[in-house]
């Protein structure tokens, strides 16, 4: 074998063994396991390259079972793989789980991963359950009797019902409760001024309603910081009922003028159809009196005496004075 076929073996084992060492120091979390040989927790080699092999991050399970175990909780870690492959948190759970023990709050395992699963922090709520939180409520608007708006802001504080928080409403839910029934105790209330002189009775009123019913929390107190007096709603509703009023009344009269013109428009297209007729049937007096001498059914004399009675008649609505109400022409 000549030395340049040597040289190449030599650089291929070398590779192979850097290989070999690089995957056995992933697959062997050898200082992990001195970690948790240390801390008491018994974990064998083979348990953690079994991790690796199904894709398990042995320190996001030891590390957290070492935790458990030092605050003196016996957890199983088979039990918090399991949790870790169902794509919880097993850290969040762990740190629940010995709050909680600290706390002496009743949480077991089981509940503490159901909860982390159902999307919820736990470490949060066990910390809320111990701690109390305080909501503050957005700016209420409700309106007294009396039409006087009043806007309101509530502090509202809430514990973690540990029982409650798979399947509980949030706090989303527990604001628009709260809220309806600062609106609904205002609109009640006489007087807004009756509201302003003791604000302690909506909080008693609305805590009174058992509004954390099937919510994840409990609710503590409800307090009123802040009441500011609005719009006169009350007067803007009849202000505005008013000018409604005034225009359907200036609508109908409207209405009725256009009916009354357009009735005196038919009234005096119907006084110039009968002025037609008049003026028609006057156009044929003449003829009938040319046909009446024609036919010898009238005389000199009579038609004289027309002439006669028709002057008497011009001369009488001469004296009478003109229909326009000018003064009387008398001819000469």
């Amino acid at each position: 074998m000549g030395g340049g076929e040597i040289i190449a073996l030599n650089v291929f084992l070398a590779v192979v063994i850097v290989f070999i060492v690089g995957f056995i120091a992933w697959a062997v979390p050898v200082r992990l396991w001195i970690e948790a040989i240390s801390a008491g927790v018994r974990v064998g080699i083979g348990y953690l390259v079994g991790m690796r092999l199904r894709k398990v991050s042995p320190p996001a399970v030891v590390r957290p079972l070492i935790w458990a175990t030092k605050a003196g909780l016996d957890l199983n870690i088979s039990n918090l793989e399991a949790h870790y492959l169902a794509g919880g948190q097993v850290d969040r759970v762990v740190r629940a789980l010995i709050s909680a023990d600290k706390a002496n709050i009743d949480l077991s395992f089981n509940q503490a991963a159901a909860i982390d699963l159902a999307g919820r922090d736990v470490f949060e709520a066990v910390q809320v359950s111990v701690n109390p939180k305080v909501i503050n409520t957005p700016k209420v608007a409700a309106m007294a009797k009396d039409g006087i708006q009043l806007i309101a802001i509530a502090r509202v504080t809430v514990r973690a019902n540990i029982n409650r928080l798979v399947g509980g409403a949030g706090e989303d839910t527990i604001l628009a409760r709260v809220g309806e029934g600062i609106v609904s105790t205002i609109g009640s209330a006489d007087s807004h001024k009756a509201v302003l002189e003791n604000p302690d009775a909506i909080s008693k009123t609305v805590l009174g309603k058992g509004l954390d019913s099937g919510t994840a929390f409990e609710i503590l107190s409800i307090d009123i910081a802040d009441v500011d007096v609005g719009k006169n709603i009350g007067a803007e509703l009849q202000t505005d009922q008013a000018e409604a009023d005034k225009r359907v009344a200036q609508a109908r009269a409207e209405e009725r003028r256009a009916m009354a013109v357009a009735k005196e428009q038919e009234m005096k297209a119907l006084v110039g159809e009968m002025k037609a007729e008049v003026v028609k049937a006057e156009a044929q007096v003449p003829l009938a009196l040319a046909e009446a001498f024609r036919s010898g059914n009238l005389g000199v004399m009579d038609y004289m005496r027309y002439r006669n009675v028709e002057a008497d008649t011009d001369m009488r609505k001469a004296i009478a004075g003109p229909d326009d109400g000018g003064s009387p022409q008398v001819s000469d």
